[in-house]
């Protein structure tokens, strides 16, 4: 891992630079660098791998984090500063670089190399809700049921990290050869893929309140955190006319039924039985623009 270090004005930051970006876009890496460092003292680090990302974090001291790269970075960053129970004193910045922007824009994030490094040198910190699921797993924009494939991105079972990357084309062969297939029998390679969304049979509770039961087949579902709660949008499965979404907003929601998986945010899980979310106001800090 590579560490360069410069001197500035009026702040410490510590500049982690995401493999995926430096790969994706040098140009807009080399650009976020030289604002960042124009206005703060910098300590630059370049890790090779998701565990270099970790220690990178780990290893912060009075640095304040600044992330450059793509939604997946940002949530990688979300996630380690959390299972460290660092979130509370952390402000994180985020420099968006590479073609999964998404959620960094809803957050407020500026999309933009130089307004985003702006941003995190003189922006101000703003308190984000968080959804923590049961096994301290962490949801920072949205969670989805089925999980449909984010564009770009391989429908694989846990993170699709940068390191997954040399694996696109193989898993497009895989998901070709199982089509082809057709009903062939299961197979170590129907494992990874994650199978198109089709209704499931799911109980879907909001702070011990029924919402849907199992005798109604849900065609998706969807929780987002927000001023303190969670909301949740049902679409169950229609005979005729379409059915009204069902709606409900609660501090937790539990999702139980035949095995499932999920996608939250960038990383598709499971397959799992039962899972709770819950909401926590306020657990991220990112600095945003003024």
């Amino acid at each position: 891992m590579a560490e360069v270090a410069t001197f500035a004005t009026s702040d410490q930051l510590l500049v982690v630079i995401d493999p995926a970006a430096r790969r994706m876009d040098g140009e807009a890496v080399r650009i976020a660098k030289d604002v960042l460092s124009a206005g703060a003292a910098t300590k630059v680090c370049l890790p090779d791998g998701p565990d270099e990302f970790a220690r990178a974090l780990a290893r912060r001291g009075s640095r304040r984090p600044v992330v450059v790269g793509d939604d997946r970075a940002l949530v990688r960053a979300v996630s380690l500063l959390h299972r460290q129970r660092e979130l509370a004193e952390c402000a994180l910045s985020v420099v968006p670089v590479g073609t999964m922007l998404g959620l960094a824009g809803s957050l407020g994030v500026p999309t933009g190399a130089v307004a985003a490094a702006r941003a995190a040198l003189d922006g101000v910190e703003r308190r984000l809700d968080l959804l923590v699921d049961d096994s301290d797993g962490v949801v920072v924009g949205a969670l989805r049921i089925p999980p449909v494939p984010a564009m770009g991105v391989p429908a694989a079972v846990g993170e699709a990290g940068p390191e997954s990357a040399g694996r696109v084309p193989w898993l497009r062969s895989a998901r070709s050869l199982v089509r082809t297939l057709g009903a062939a029998r299961p197979s170590r390679l129907s494992e990874v893929v994650v199978p198109p969304g089709g209704p499931s049979r799911l109980r879907v509770e909001v702070d011990g309140v029924t919402l849907v039961d199992l005798d109604q087949p849900v065609r998706e579902l969807s929780v987002t955190p927000c001023a303190g709660s969670a909301e949740v949008e049902v679409r169950p499965v229609s005979v005729g006319a379409e059915a009204a979404p069902l709606r409900a907003a609660g501090r937790h929601v539990t999702v139980s039924g035949a095995d499932f998986r999920y996608r939250a945010d960038s990383v598709v899980s499971g397959p799992v039985r039962r899972r709770t979310w819950t909401v926590w106001e306020g657990a991220l800090g990112l600095r945003l623009p003024g």
